[in-house]
């Protein structure tokens, strides 16, 4: 039962974050493209790689599932948003704004996977190995 109460207060968390980094992006930047959505699962990328280097070597089996539930199911899959990348990235195709469509779908794909890896890189500065 612990798992699932840190799950559920870590995607609260993560949930809230998201909508206010949302709504901060499309203030800064205006709803032309899903800017809200693409810094969140950048930075999610980045905070999971980080995440996974940083748990490895946690005192326990058990600590180290508690921490990442908390933190990747929990924190992390209330933060970033897969399905709202699909619906923007649909609603820009439907729109006929081919360029802002593929540049989407190239750059979140392309600058995720290298946030994944620069938050593992970062997480083994911190925690270097032997």
């Amino acid at each position: 039962m612990k798992l699932y109460a840190l799950v559920m207060l870590g995607g609260a968390m993560g949930s809230a974050l998201r909508l206010a980094t949302s709504t901060w992006c499309e203030a800064k930047w205006g709803a032309a493209f899903p800017w809200g959505t693409f810094a969140v699962n950048v930075i999610g990328s980045f905070l999971i790689g980080l995440v996974i280097v940083l748990t490895e070597d946690v005192a326990s089996a058990s600590m180290q599932t508690l921490a990442r539930a908390l933190l990747i199911t929990g924190f992390l899959g209330g933060f970033t948003t897969f399905s709202a990348f699909s619906l923007q990235t649909l609603a820009l195709y439907e729109s006929g704004n081919f360029p802002a469509m593929a540049a989407n779908i190239i750059g979140s794909v392309v600058v995720c996977l290298g946030a994944v890896w620069l938050g593992s890189q970062v997480g083994h500065l911190v925690l270097p190995r032997p």
